[in-house]
């Protein structure tokens, strides 16, 4: 009788899967260490949209929150062939700065910035968009009231085609099949898709002289089981606060108006927005049999 003996990982030409790599800023390159023939998206996101700050009026009839701002498309859980040596280039784009200037009744906060990733060799593998900023626009001290617009969301541009099928062999060097990889922020294999708008609570106005109101919380990230929370909105109790940053994305928190002017973080009688998240990628190096 023959005996066969099965060897799993190294000997039988599959390299284990490398550790996780994550960049959270900036423009730069890895190369694709040799052995390997696939990358493994576990999180990648654009950069969230920043928020602007609320709006106290002299009897204008009414108040002005601060609309959130929106979060990045994003990409839970993709795996896309690449070649061994190829050098690959990441762009993780910034979140927007928030709208604070001088003018409260009618600023702009800034979009967060695209998300990439390209190969030399294999071409662009995903284009995550930015989410919007947020907007309070055309008031004035004596009224007429902000015309208020969350943060869009960001828009997933080009996604190369995913890896659905095939075993790898995971870094305890057991052969898995590449749809348990279900660790990213979503907690499903293969997923991807648009961000999310910005909070705001109706048309972001409260009625009658001296409401108050708060800020609009920023858009989540990653929607889905997994996702990471936008920055918190302004509080208009007391003296008030700002509202704040996004993280990973997510969109950034909006001020809070009608505060305790002299006590407030301002000096004011409204609260400032924050930024949004900055984008990342996080990966690691698959071969895939």
């Amino acid at each position: 009788m023959t005996h066969y003996t099965i060897f799993i990982g190294s000997a039988s030409g599959a390299k284990a899967a490398s550790s996780f790599a994550t960049v959270s800023s900036g423009t730069a390159t890895f190369d694709i260490p040799s052995g390997y023939n696939a990358i493994h998206i576990q999180a990648a996101i654009g950069g969230g949209g920043g928020a602007v700050s609320g709006a106290d009026y002299d009897k204008g009839g009414g108040e002005s929150q601060g609309p959130g701002g929106g979060s990045g498309a994003f990409i839970s859980d993709k795996i896309f062939t690449v070649v061994a040596g190829e050098t690959m280039t990441y762009v993780v784009g910034a979140g927007g700065a928030a709208g604070n200037p001088g003018n409260k009744f009618s600023l702009s906060a800034s979009a967060g910035a695209s998300t990439t990733l390209t190969g030399a060799s294999t071409g662009a593998l995903f284009t995550l968009g930015g989410g919007g900023g947020s907007s309070g626009l055309n008031g004035g001290v004596k009224g007429p009231l902000r015309t208020n617009t969350a943060g869009i969301a960001g828009v997933a541009g080009t996604i190369a085609t995913a890896v659905t099928s095939g075993s790898f062999v995971e870094t305890d060097n057991t052969v898995q099949n590449v749809t348990s990889n279900t660790s990213g922020p979503v907690g499903t294999f293969n997923q991807s898709s648009n961000g999310t708008v910005g909070d705001i609570s109706g048309n972001g106005n409260c009625g009658g002289d001296n409401c108050r109101i708060g800020g609009a919380d920023g858009a989540d990230s990653y929607s889905g089981g997994g996702a990471v929370a936008g920055g918190t909105g302004g509080s208009s109790s007391g003296g008030g606060t700002n509202g704040t940053a996004g993280t990973r994305g997510s969109g950034g928190g909006g001020g809070a108006a009608q505060v305790s002017a002299g006590s407030s973080p301002t000096n004011s009688g409204s609260t400032n927005g924050a930024a949004g998240g900055a984008g990342e990628i996080k990966y690691r190096f698959l071969n895939i049999f």
